[in-house]
């Protein structure tokens, strides 16, 4: 009988394991919302959908984007006077939450209003401009700008405002150009966007917002 118990509960032990860690790595969305909701939602608004152009919208971002953000701006890889301090108090596991709590969100359409920019936008965004050593746009943040995961930011249905400020940034060696070189994503954009024209950067910005 003492032999069975103990095949028994030798036999559970894997599958207690395994419930164990799911547990620990599921992310706490409860938190997350609570935490979006004491501090992210002035600015990003509390579905994700940025209220005011000038900061990012964040619903449907790809999770490991955002987290992978968070923790940038934690360590002074990226540096901003407001994320900072709200990422300073940050724990690996919240910014994992705040990813995956994010990219659940349903971003709400925007459109595109300056018909110019956007045919202009829409040919640099499919085929890059080959004379400036420009690639595609959708090369990296896919066709229908969606992003990929961790690396590359969604665009779609972003404010143009916003992504103009970023490629101005990149381009000016403000973002994406820390001197340890630990933003490698970063570091491409900001080669790219230093042979973008200030034309171009504005075109790429108003055609993204009204993708969907």
């Amino acid at each position: 009988m003492k032999f069975l118990l103990l095949a028994a509960a030798l036999g559970a032990w894997p599958a207690a394991v395994a419930t164990a860690a799911e547990t620990a790595a599921k992310p706490d969305l409860a938190k997350a919302q609570t935490l979006v909701s004491q501090v992210c939602a002035a600015c990003h608004g509390a579905d994700g959908n940025s209220p005011t152009p000038a900061n990012p919208s964040l619903a449907g971002q790809p999770a490991g984007y955002v987290s992978l953000q968070l923790a940038n701006f934690k360590a002074g890889i990226r540096v901003s006077p407001i994320m900072q301090p709200m990422a300073a108090t940050l724990t690996p596991e919240d910014m994992t939450a705040l990813g995956v709590y994010f990219s659940q969100q349903k971003p709400k359409p925007m459109s595109s209003h300056d018909a110019t920019l956007v045919r202009a936008g829409q040919k640099l965004y499919r085929g890059g401009d080959a004379a400036a050593s420009v690639p595609a746009c959708a090369a990296c943040h896919s066709p229908t700008g969606d992003g990929v995961p961790k690396n590359y930011p969604r665009l779609a249905g972003q404010h143009a405002d916003y992504s103009y400020a970023q490629l101005k940034a990149f381009k000016a060696g403000e973002r994406g150009a820390d001197k340890e070189g630990k933003d490698a994503n970063g570091r491409i954009m900001a080669t790219i966007a230093g042979r973008m024209t200030d034309a171009q950067m504005k075109a790429v910005a108003e055609f993204t917002t009204g993708l969907q």
